[in-house]
């Protein structure tokens, strides 16, 4: 009788839970404006960070940071993200998030020195974590994995829309007087107002109440503390002290010790942030460690593309946004046409695979840049690589969101994130760091400019005479291209690891609807 009662119950849940293509489309519309904005805050500074950095007398290292500052606070904050997202409304949490972001970019545009704009950046970078996570959770509940690829076609086309436009409107505002760099940050404000009114109207999800979850408090200071401090010094390792010192020594066993005690702790609280098990799960530790390495190669290799264009190439910041328009391209029809044949046939693994071989080969043609480049040269390696990442990016998660009971969606999910913000993070620190060396030794030896390792400030190139103007053109063009040089091997591995992943048919039923199911033969176990 008992088990009849349970089975109904849930049949009632997922009739419930499933949502209408209209509902789903009027969900997104709010989810879709909160991604553009978060997309939209990283890629409008990209083109204008050259200039904020000069305008407060910033160095090669701290243009670095304002970067890195970002993607480390969203990278530590995904995973609570993510858990907080199996106790606490998902509409509450996305708006919470985009609260916090509208916050850090109102602190971003009265930064008054490189400082508070860092700080600025974390904030933000916390707002965009819970973004990054909850999106995709709030996705997975509402839509099974068969028909995610009828929506990544909106996914995609908002993503390069806000990848697209946050540039232009970026080099735009700091090419206009009137405006300034500021409005770089201001500009994304009304936007992720936007956001949080159309999740209050359109986002109604059936809560599937977790019985006994519980934040794991501790585990989320340990894993944050450890890898916020790893991340620290990569990034200033090389610069501010040797990579082989005192200070690195404390500061990396001190991470080790954190990360240790943070891994005893999970592997003995009821409801870890990061549940060790989880990799027990071949296709979750497989993609994840696949999206590590597609954080590493992609951030790290892209992030310096702007300050090439501008810096070694000679364009201005729109021009620059502009240039960026074939990886864009690339990426939206890849994963548009991919997502679409997804759908149709059930498969995905051969889109992993091409991703992984296009991802390889564009890296490999771009470490072969250098300041005389041809324009439609540099454009068609970045449409490769392009397509590689959009292939690889989104299909990643779908094939861990698919192998998961629906009780782990989110910490699949968050986790998933958390390794390719982690693994972009350590890209940009360090490629960061070789970019400032290379370019650093090479303007001295040249004769450019004045060795300081990472402390070489960003120069201005319209200001300096033709012949130096040529040798710092050449140093940032050359380094560049070694970055990219770097990327390429990760970007092999990230294929290799892809090869091993086991492909296994998409499910037809939502998140919701599997975990209604769940929870309701949980007594059948007793």
């Amino acid at each position: 009788m008992s088990t009849t009662v349970e089975t109904g119950a849930a049949g009632a849940a997922s009739t419930e839970a499933r949502m209408s293509r209209r509902e789903v489309l009027q969900a997104l519309s709010g989810l879709m404006v909160g991604i553009f904005v978060s997309i939209l805050a990283a890629t409008v500074v990209s083109n204008a960070l050259p200039v904020i950095i000069a305008d407060l007398g910033g160095s090669q290292s701290i243009y670095t940071w304002v970067v890195t500052a970002e993607l480390l606070a969203m990278t530590a904050s995904v995973p609570l993200w993510g858990k907080l997202a199996d106790l606490v409304s998902q509409k509450l949490l996305v708006q919470l998030s985009l609260t916090l972001f509208v916050a850090g970019s109102l602190l971003a545009g009265f930064s008054q020195d490189t400082t508070m704009l860092i700080v600025a950046r974390v904030v933000q970078g916390i707002g965009a974590g819970g973004l990054t996570a909850l999106v995709q959770i709030v996705m997975a509940a509402m839509i099974p994995p068969r028909e995610l690829g009828r929506y990544a076609g909106i996914f995609g086309a908002v993503f390069a829309v806000a990848t697209v436009a946050g540039p232009l409107i970026g080099g735009v505002i700091v090419d206009t007087a009137w405006l300034g760099w500021r409005w770089c940050f201001f500009m994304g404000v009304p936007f992720a107002l936007l956001a949080i009114v159309l999740l209050q109207k359109t986002l109604k999800l059936t809560q599937v109440k977790r019985r006994g979850v519980q934040i794991d408090w501790l585990g989320a200071l340990l894993i944050t503390a450890g890898v916020s401090t790893l991340l620290i010094w990569v990034t200033l390792a090389g610069n501010d002290f040797d990579w082989l010192s005192g200070t690195t020594a404390l500061m990396v066993g001190g991470a080790a010790v954190l990360l240790a005690l943070a891994l005893f702790v999970e592997s003995r609280v009821a409801e870890p942030v990061i549940p060790l098990g989880i990799f027990r799960n071949r296709t979750v530790a497989l993609t994840t460690l696949a999206s590590a390495l597609v954080g590493i190669a992609m951030f790290g290799g892209t992030v310096f593309l702007s300050q090439y264009f501008q810096i070694s190439l000679g364009y201005s910041p729109t021009e620059a946004g502009l240039l960026s328009l074939p990886m864009v391209g690339g990426l939206l029809v890849s994963s548009t046409v991919a997502g679409a044949l997804i759908t149709k046939t059930g498969t995905w693994k051969r889109f992993l695979v091409a991703g992984g071989v296009l991802m390889t080969l564009g890296f490999g043609l771009l470490s072969t840049i250098d300041a005389q480049t041809s324009i439609w040269l540099l454009g068609a390696f970045m449409v490769v690589l392009g397509v590689g990442v959009g292939l690889l990016m989104q299909n990643l998660v779908l094939a861990a969101q698919n192998d998961v009971p629906a009780r782990e969606l989110g910490s699949a999910t968050s986790v998933l994130s958390f390794f390719r913000s982690l693994g972009g993070t350590i890209g940009v620190s360090v490629l960061g760091a070789v970019l400032a060396s290379r370019v650093a030794g090479d303007l001295a030896v040249l004769g450019g400019g004045e060795s300081g390792g990472g402390e070489t400030t960003v120069p201005d190139v319209s200001s300096l005479p033709p012949e130096v103007a040529r040798v710092v053109q050449d140093a940032y063009g050359n380094a560049t291209a070694e970055l990219f040089l770097i990327a390429t091997p990760l970007a092999a591995l990230a294929l290799l690891v892809v090869l091993f992943i086991k492909e296994k048919p998409l499910k037809t039923t939502s998140g919701a609807e599997r975990l209604a199911e769940e929870q309701a033969e949980l007594p059948l176990a007793h």
